[in-house]
C-alpha cells in the first residue's frame, strides 16, 4: 500500500460540492481516501479573477503506480468539468478558473521528473493552499 498526497482545489460552481465529488471518485477509483483536511479559501494565485479557490490536501492509500494515479485524476478532473490544463506560452504557465484542479503532492518517499509527472511537485512548498492544507494532515 502507497500513501499518495493530492492536493485539490475549485473555484467555479459549487466548490465544496466539486471537491467532495472529487473525493468519492478518488476514494473509487485511486485507493481508499485515508485523511482530508479542513478547506481553505484562497485567492487565485498567477492569474486574475474574482472567483476564489476552495482548497483541500487529502492522503489515499493505494495500489495504483504513480503514473497510473495521475492517469486517474485527470479522468476524473474532466469528467467534473474541467476543460483544459495549465497552458506554458512562451514559458509562462498561463492558468485559468476551473471547477476542479488535482495535482499529485508526494508518493511515498519517490522522486520522479518525467514530462508528465515531477513527484514531489515542483513549486508545492511555494504554495500555501497546498502547504497549509498538507501539513494539517501530515
Amino acid at each position: 500500500m502507497h500513501n499518495l498526497y493530492l492536493s485539490l482545489g475549485s473555484n467555479l460552481g459549487n466548490r465544496e460540492e466539486n471537491i467532495r465529488r472529487a473525493l468519492a471518485l478518488i476514494n473509487e477509483r485511486v485507493g481508499s481516501v485515508y485523511r482530508v483536511s479542513s478547506f481553505m479559501e484562497t485567492a487565485p494565485m498567477g492569474f486574475a479573477s474574482d472567483n476564489k479557490f476552495l482548497n483541500i490536501a487529502c492522503c489515499v492509500h493505494t495500489m495504483m503506480s504513480p503514473t497510473a494515479c495521475l492517469l486517474e485524476t485527470k479522468k476524473i478532473e474532466l469528467e467534473l468539468g474541467r476543460t483544459h490544463k495549465t497552458v506554458i506560452t512562451n514559458g509562462r504557465r498561463q492558468y485559468s478558473d476551473r471547477p476542479i484542479d488535482i495535482d499529485l503532492l508526494t508518493y511515498d518517499d519517490v522522486t520522479m521528473d518525467t514530462p508528465e509527472l515531477t513527484i514531489p511537485h515542483p513549486r508545492m512548498q511555494e504554495r500555501d493552499f497546498v502547504m497549509v492544507p498538507l501539513r494539517e494532515i501530515l
